[in-house]
Parts: structure tokens; C-alpha cells; sequence
């Protein structure tokens, strides 16, 4: 079906401004007639009304759409292909994946779609997108799949299905269906310079879909397990620095003091490789699979220290959806003295991490290492954006405390013959991050 929306939305309170005109010229009563016009309606309110798609997954009147399709709405009507129309609730919406859920009181069951219970559907296999492209209504299209496990850098848990059957605005939250008519995805995004399909789409796959429906109908919310760790990618030149060979795995550059990753031993700088049985080969794999995993579960992770395997047992946490990540950071000075640096490393200027530093760059109270102060915008280190105020809080995976330990350090894997050195970072906030810089 279609889903409509309306809201309410306040009017421009600024007047529309009348464009200079040459005195005299014709122009100037269509001028005056259509901004007199514009202006009439300040600081009022007018309803907006928005079009797209959704399908049925539950005879009772359990319907699926984009969170996009529905968000601020103040009505949500479902049109149904027989000319039938109901008032739509929302049951719950998950923004990080784009699903929403509504609810409808049909006075006879619908027809229900269900969502394929296979993840084999491969790049080559036809699919079919049903939806409302523009308004028309319901229109089918038809194509392959293009792609799988695609990030396009809408949110944590990107794994779209890439298609090349015509999507258009309106189709969104509409079905794609595979060939045995069941829900392989959900329709939400499209490239398009133009606005129009260009045959590049890309739908929230059913493994993804149905666990977020699932839980949106059960507790009107997600409740997705959580970790406790910050990771990052692994590029080639901090496999290197680590000893661990090709890059693979999700490196763990912090770790939350009241999570469940600490409690089970796992350490910056350690790299995941595989959590509960499933391979990560690239970092942005851990999330996902550490969300849909049941909370409270006790896990198998494998993880890279020192180079070595080890296995370890985490039991998920909960993850708080509403969590804001807070520093202790203190106030800048305006008068504090800049600190001198002692030596350069790296195309670094380091300095100790003293009282002056902290007020100069509003380090956070808690963080411990060596302040750089300059950086060589030349150097390797500009080039992965180091920036005046980070802290080096370890070097190859030993703690730092003074400019002289650094260079000591990076002397050290210059005499083994290391071509990088691997140095964990934070930013004055805290937040951290493991860089590799090339040692000249």
C-alpha cells in the first residue's frame, strides 16, 4: 500500500523581500501583485503531506515502512489497492536502520507478506521492488541484485542490498521481493544526481528488517547488545605495526570501564577477529553482529594481542540507544602559557602534559600521555590527522609519559627495522584512536 503523512508546520515569519526594479518598468505590478501575495500568509501555519510506500507482514494490521516516510508526522493514512484507507498508529521506529513500524484496525484480516527466512540471496538474482514511486501508486518494477553489503554511510549498520530494479522517491519503505514471492528487503535509498532512478538502490535487507520489526512489535523500541568498546578499521600499516599479518578484524582502541568487553579482558589494542563462531573481516561487520546478538549471551570472541590468538568469553550488555558519550574536559584559559615543546618525533612537537597544556588545549583531567603541540603539515602524521592538543598515550603498545619516551620508543623500532610506528591516540574529549605513522 501507500502511506500518506501530514503535518504542521509554521510558516516563514520573515516577509518575502521585493526585488529592485528599474523605475517605470512593466514588470513592476507583477512585482507588487505576487510578493504582496507571498506576504499575506506570515507567521502562519499550512499542512505538508508526504507520500510512500509500506506492505502488511501481519494479517492484524501490522505494517512496515521507512522511519523516514512517517518521522514528525502528525496523521498516517495507509492506502490499500482496493480504494481503502485507515488511519495508521506507530507502534515504534528505529532510526539507525530506518524501519518503522504502524498498526491498523482492519474491520477483515489483510493479506500478509512474509520476510524471506533465507540470507543466500546472491548478486545476479531477480528481484522485484513494488511501491509508490512519485504518487502514482502501486507500481512494480523489476531488475538484479547489483550488490550486497553495501555502506553508503547512513548509520552503524550498514549492510544494504544494492539493485539496479527502478526505485524513485515514493518507493520508499515499499518491499523487494525475490522470485518466490517473499520480503528479501525493504526499499529505502537511492543514488540519483538527477532525483530519478539511475539504477543504483539500495533496500535494508530481511536479516536486518525482521529482527528490528520483531522487536518494535514486542516492545514498541529496539534492544540490541552491546560490547563496550570503540573500534576502527585496520589499514595495512597498523597490521603491520601490530605483527598481525594481513589486515583483517575490527582493532579495539578503547574500552568502557563499565562494559562488558572490560570485564572480559579485552584490552586496547587487542583486534577482533571473531565474535560468536562469525569471521570479522572489516571492522564495520562487529556492530552489526554485535547488535543482533541476544543480550545476555554468553560469547566466544577471538582477538590478536601481541600478534598472538587468544580466546576470550564476553556476556552482552545491554546497549543504552539514548547514551551520550561525556568527557571531563577543563575550562581554557585565555591567559594560560603556551607549553614549550621539548622535542620533535615524527614530525611531532611534544610537550609534557602539565597544567599549562591541559588549560591550552582543554584536555580532559583523566587523560594521561604527551601532548603534541605542533605538527609538520609535511609529515605523515598531518596526513592522518594529527592535530595540536592530541595526547600520546602509548607508543607499540606501551605507555608514554614524557616527549623523551617517545623518541626512546620510536628509536627502538627503528632499530628492528619496524617501517611504522603505532601510536594510540586521544583526542582532548578522550576519545581514542590507533594511528601508524611511517618512521623515516
Amino acid at each position: 500500500m501507500n502511506i500518506s503523512t501530514s503535518q504542521q508546520v509554521v510558516g516563514n515569519n520573515r516577509p518575502v523581500p521585493l526585488p529592485k526594479v528599474p523605475e517605470g518598468s512593466p514588470f513592476q505590478e507583477f512585482f507588487d501583485e505576487f510578493f504582496d501575495n507571498q506576504n499575506r500568509g506570515e507567521g502562519g501555519s499550512r499542512k505538508v503531506q508526504s507520500l510512500g510506500s509500506g506492505f502488511v507482514v501481519d494479517a492484524s494490521g501490522i505494517i512496515v515502512t521507512n522511519n523516514h516516510v512517517i518521522e514528525d508526522a502528525d496523521e498516517i493514512i495507509a492506502n490499500f489497492n482496493d480504494g481503502s484507507k485507515l488511519t495508521a498508529e506507530l507502534i515504534g521506529r528505529d532510526e539507525k536502520t530506518d524501519i518503522a513500524v504502524l498498526r491498523v484496525k482492519p474491520d477483515k484480516p489483510l493479506t500478509a507478506v512474509k520476510f524471506s527466512e533465507t540470507e543466500q540471496i546472491r548478486v545476479g538474482d531477480w528481484v522485484m521492488a513494488i511501491g509508490n514511486p512519485f504518487g502514482l501508486g502501486g507500481t512494480v518494477t523489476v531488475g538484479i541484485v547489483s550488490a550486497r553489503n553495501r555502506d553508503i554511510n547512513s548509520g552503524p549498520y550498514d549492510n544494504y542490498i544494492q539493485t539496479d530494479a527502478a526505485i524513485n522517491r515514493g518507493n520508499s519503505g515499499g518491499p523487494l521481493f525475490d522470485m518466490n514471492g517473499a520480503v528479501v528487503g525493504v526499499n529505502t535509498a537511492i543514488i540519483s544526481p538527477s532525483g530519478g532512478s539511475i539504477g543504483i538502490g539500495f533496500a535494508v535487507p530481511s536479516e536486518i528488517a525482521r529482527g528490528v520489526v520483531n522487536q518494535l512489535v514486542e516492545f514498541g523500541e529496539t534492544r540490541r547488545g552491546w560490547l563496550g568498546v570503540n573500534i576502527q578499521q585496520v589499514t595495512d600499516e597498523l597490521a603491520e605495526s601490530l605483527g598481525i599479518g594481513a589486515a583483517r578484524g575490527a582493532l579495539v582502541a578503547g574500552v568502557a570501564d563499565d562494559g562488558p568487553a572490560k570485564a572480559a579482558g579485552i584490552r586496547p589494542g587487542d583486534v577482533i577477529v571473531s565474535f560468536d563462531g562469525q569471521p570479522i573481516t572489516q571492522m564495520r561487520e562487529l556492530p552489526r553482529i554485535v547488535a543482533t546478538t541476544d543480550i545476555g549471551k554468553a560469547v566466544d570472541v577471538t582477538v590478536l594481542r601481541q600478534g598472538a590468538e587468544e580466546k576470550l568469553q564476553v556476556t552482552l550488555g545491554r546497549l543504552d540507544e539514548t547514551q551520550a558519550a561525556q568527557a571531563d574536559t577543563t575550562v581554557e584559559e585565555p591567559d594560560a602559557p603556551a607549553p614549550k615543546p621539548m622535542e620533535k618525533v615524527l614530525g611531532l612537537s611534544l610537550s609534557v602534559l602539565d597544567d599549562a597544556a591541559r588549560q591550552q588545549f582543554s584536555i580532559g583531567a583523566d587523560i594521561r600521555g604527551v601532548v603534541v603541540t605542533a605538527v609538520d603539515p609535511n609529515s605523515p602524521a598531518a596526513e592522518k590527522r594529527v592535530t595540536a592538543g592530541d595526547t600520546i598515550v602509548e607508543v607499540a603498545q606501551e605507555a608514554v609519559s614524557t616527549p623523551e619516551d617517545v623518541a626512546s620508543a620510536v628509536a627502538e623500532l627503528k632499530k628492528i627495522d619496524r617501517r611504522s610506528a603505532l601510536l594510540l591516540i586521544a583526542n582532548p574529549q578522550g576519545e581514542l584512536r590507533f594511528v601508524a605513522l611511517r618512521i623515516d
